[in-house]
């Protein structure tokens, strides 16, 4: 069955590569950038199967608009792809209210902009899968990176919510949990606070643990992608790369001992 897929993001990165990934094997895309001229290259190579349409998450009547575009345009969405945002590298205390108010905006009120104007089409059609690119940093926390993890602390609530909302008008959803990878997330896309001085034995002991092995290789993910797209039965979470699930299950492992050890007291405070 050719697909309709509408991705955010599709400028460079995971977007651009799962974007070219998706003409390949046949499928319709509605790709979508800040900077339109980022998409000619798809455009010129895959014609028609491909929708280039310049979006600012942040515009939510843009959002409307460009679903509104895509739908009209290719008859349907049946995969919507949240892969929009941006890393802010900096702690809490050095982070400032704009630098933090941006952060939020893009990559939680962005993707719920875009998810509430694609609800309308899915619902009708009876049918739709909701991809999240998430992090495994919406699951479990690293220093420098205060906001960011709460960003995706927030679309992890989110999309849980909206699956039990949704399940009966067939749509369905998906968490994609990436660890890092080699993209420019951490590069020429992020964003940087102004350093303190007092913060610097934290950002040493960050910057130790970035070990080339810790990063995967962006295109690996390609196959993952498009087996998540095809199954007719997604998952509701799907972590990307190899270092997610040993550290989350130690992070988990970590709460659940906290939470064993307190439980007298938190069953006290039930007051009956």
């Amino acid at each position: 069955m050719k697909k309709t897929i509408f991705i955010t993001g599709a400028s460079r990165g995971f977007g651009k590569i799962w974007a070219e990934a998706f003409l390949k094997q046949g499928y319709q895309v509605a790709a979508t950038a800040r900077d339109i001229n980022s998409l000619n290259d798809l455009a010129s190579q895959y014609g028609d199967a491909v929708l280039p349409i310049q979006l600012d998450v942040n515009d939510r009547p843009a959002d409307f608009a460009a679903v509104k575009k895509a739908a009209e345009h290719f008859g349907s969405i049946d995969v919507l792809i949240n892969n929009a945002g941006y890393g802010l590298f900096g702690t809490i205390e050095e982070t400032s209210e704009q630098e933090a108010r941006a952060q939020i905006e893009t990559n939680v009120f962005g993707l719920l902009w875009i998810t509430q104007a694609v609800l309308p089409v899915m619902r009708k059609q009876r049918h739709g899968h909701i991809i999240q690119v998430s992090s495994v940093l919406g699951v479990a926390t690293l220093p420098i990176l205060g906001v960011y993890n709460a960003s995706k602390f927030a679309v992890e609530g989110l999309t849980e919510t909206l699956a039990a909302e949704v399940k009966d008008f067939g749509i369905k959803l998906t968490l994609v949990e990436p660890n890092g990878f080699a993209t420019d997330w951490a590069g020429a896309s992020a964003l940087q606070t102004q350093q303190m001085e007092e913060y610097a034995p934290v950002r040493a002991a960050f910057q130790a643990g970035l070990t080339d092995d810790a990063f995967g290789i962006p295109e690996a993910t390609v196959d993952a992608i498009l087996k998540l797209v095809d199954t007719a039965n997604p998952p509701s979470r799907l972590f990307l790369g190899k270092v997610a699930l040993p550290w989350v299950k130690q992070v988990y492992a970590n709460r659940l001992a906290t939470w064993e050890e307190w439980n007298d007291v938190a069953v006290a405070a039930h007051g009956k």
